[in-house]
């Protein structure tokens, strides 16, 4: 059973910077070779996809985080990360990481990010 563990929401000033960490209960072959996303859905919205990474550091950004969020990943730690810049209270939402193994899409529990002042 893959687990996929986040840490670093919470409540920030517009302007402000967060970073989000996903930790995934895997093998390093298979955290290796594997696409890492994260997600968000705000309060009567849809589940949007922020920003994904793949296996091979291809990066893609929807265009309302583009220049301010940045992903990354750290294989030896089986940890994908979002830093969060020039926050906006529009970013507010339950952040997601999320992957797909062998074809199974596997989510964490979610991270309440809430930018006010």
């Amino acid at each position: 059973q893959v687990q996929l563990v986040e840490s670093g929401g919470g409540l920030v000033q517009p302007g402000g910077s967060l970073r989000l960490s996903c930790a995934a209960s895997v093998s390093r072959t298979i955290f290796a070779i594997s696409a890492m996303g994260w997600y968000r859905q705000a309060p009567g919205k849809q589940r949007e996809l922020v920003a994904l990474i793949t296996s091979g550091d291809s990066i893609t950004y929807a265009d309302s985080v583009k220049g301010r969020f940045t992903i990354s990943r750290d294989n030896a730690k089986n940890t994908v990360y979002l830093q969060m810049n020039s926050l906006k209270p529009e970013d507010t939402a339950v952040y997601y990481c999320n992957t797909n193994i062998l074809g199974i899409d596997y989510w964490a529990e979610g991270t309440l990010v809430t930018v006010s002042s």
